[in-house]
C-alpha cells in the first residue's frame, strides 16, 4: 500500500526534498540531457555555440587531470545546505590535518550515490574548510563523466578530478601542501553491496591509493561515512547469482555498475529514486604518516595497506556505537 506524504509539509522540508531531487537528477538524467543538448544545438541555428564549446573543450581537455577548476560560489551554494539537512549530514573531525602536508584519503563505503563524499568534500555545506583550514579537498571520479559536454564543467566546479594516476600525481605534487586527494576506494563495484546493515568493503586487493601515497610521501587518512549504505534498498544480488553476474558483466563493458535500487518518491514514501531521510555521519580519522618512497616494493605497499586497514577498523569500532551500529557488527573485506 502506498504511503502518501501529507499535504501540510513545512516549506523547509519541501526545499530539502527539492535539493536532493536535483542532485539525484544530476546523477541519473543530467548526463543524457547534456549530450542531447550538445547534439541538439548542432542541429539548430545555434550550431555555432556548440562548435565554440567544442573548441573550448579541446583546449581545456586536460584540466580534469590537472586539479580541475573549483568554483567557490557553487561549492557554497545555499542549495547544498538544504540537501545536508534532508538527511541530515554531519562531518566529524578526530584529528588535525597540517596544511603544509598533502594527504590521500580513503573514503568508505561507496554506497549507491556517495552522498556523504559529495556533501562533505564537494560542497561547504558541512563546513569542511572551517574544520580543516588550509586543506583543499579533491574527490576522484571516473574519467567517463568528464567526457560529457557541459557536465564536465559542473563536476569540476565542486573540486572533482579524474580517477587517473596522472590526476592524483598532479594534486599531490603541490610543494606548499594543503591538498587532500579523496578516493572512494571500493569504487562502483562496491555499490553492488550497498544496502542497509551492510558493512562489506571492497578493499583487500585495492592498493593503488597506498602506492600513490608512498610515491608522494602523502599521509593516509581513513574516512568512514556511517549511514551511507542506509539511504537506499537494493534488490538482492548475492555473489554468484544471475543478477550479480549480469551486473558485473555490464560493469566490465560500461565501466560503471548498475545496482537495482529504490528509495522513496517526492509525494509518497513507498517507492522512488529519492534516498530515505536517514542521517549520514562522516568521520575523518587520524592521518597515518608515510615515508616518501619513489619506487615502493610490493612488501612496503602491503605493509602500509595492512596498517591502513587496521586504522580503518579502529575508526569504525571506536565510533560505531554512537551511530547505531550493533556491537556485534564489524567491517568485512573482500
Amino acid at each position: 500500500m502506498v504511503e502518501f506524504a501529507p499535504l501540510a509539509v513545512p516549506w523547509e522540508r519541501r526545499l530539502q526534498t527539492f535539493a536532493v531531487l536535483q542532485w539525484v537528477f544530476s546523477f541519473l538524467v543530467l548526463p543524457h540531457l547534456c549530450v542531447a543538448t550538445f547534439i541538439g544545438l548542432l542541429c539548430t541555428r545555434f550550431w555555432l555555440c556548440a562548435v565554440l564549446y567544442a573548441a573550448w573543450w579541446c583546449l581545456d581537455q586536460d584540466t580534469p587531470r590537472q586539479g580541475g577548476r573549483r568554483v567557490e560560489a557553487i561549492r557554497r551554494c545555499v542549495l547544498w545546505k538544504y540537501m545536508r539537512d534532508y538527511f541530515p549530514t554531519v562531518l566529524v573531525k578526530t584529528a588535525e590535518l597540517d596544511p603544509s602536508r598533502n594527504y590521500v584519503a580513503g573514503f568508505h563505503p561507496h554506497g549507491i550515490m556517495v552522498a556523504g563524499a559529495f556533501l562533505n568534500l564537494c560542497t561547504e555545506s558541512t563546513g569542511f574548510s572551517a574544520l580543516f583550514p588550509g586543506i583543499r579537498p579533491h574527490l576522484m571520479m571516473l574519467p567517463l563523466w568528464f567526457r560529457v559536454p557541459f557536465l564536465r564543467d559542473y563536476l569540476m566546479s565542486g573540486g572533482l578530478v579524474t580517477s587517473e594516476k596522472e590526476s592524483g600525481a598532479h594534486v599531490l605534487s603541490r610543494k606548499e601542501g594543503g591538498s587532500l586527494l579523496a578516493i572512494v576506494v571500493g569504487g562502483a563495484q562496491e555499490a553492488l553491496d550497498a544496502r542497509p546493515g551492510a558493512y562489506t568493503l571492497l578493499l583487500r586487493h585495492r592498493k593503488g591509493f597506498v602506492r600513490l601515497a608512498l610515491e608522494h610521501g602523502a599521509a593516509l587518512v581513513p574516512i568512514f561515512s556511517f549511514g551511507e549504505n542506509e539511504l537506499y534498498d537494493q534488490v538482492k544480488n548475492p555473489p554468484g547469482s544471475w543478477l550479480r553476474c549480469i551486473q558485473k558483466r555490464l560493469q566490465q563493458v560500461m565501466g560503471i555498475s548498475l545496482p537495482l535500487f529504490h528509495g522513496r518518491g517526492v509525494f509518497q514514501y513507498s517507492f522512488g529514486f529519492l534516498p530515505y531521510r536517514r542521517p549520514i555521519t562522516t568521520v575523518v580519522g587520524k592521518p597515518i604518516e608515510v615515508q616518501k618512497t619513489l619506487h615502493p616494493s610490493k612488501e612496503e605497499v602491503d605493509q602500509l595497506h595492512q596498517r591502513y586497514i587496521k586504522e580503518l577498523c579502529n575508526l569504525f569500532e571506536t565510533h560505531k556505537l554512537k551511530y547505531n551500529v550493533p556491537t556485534d557488527q564489524h567491517l568485512e573485506f573482500c
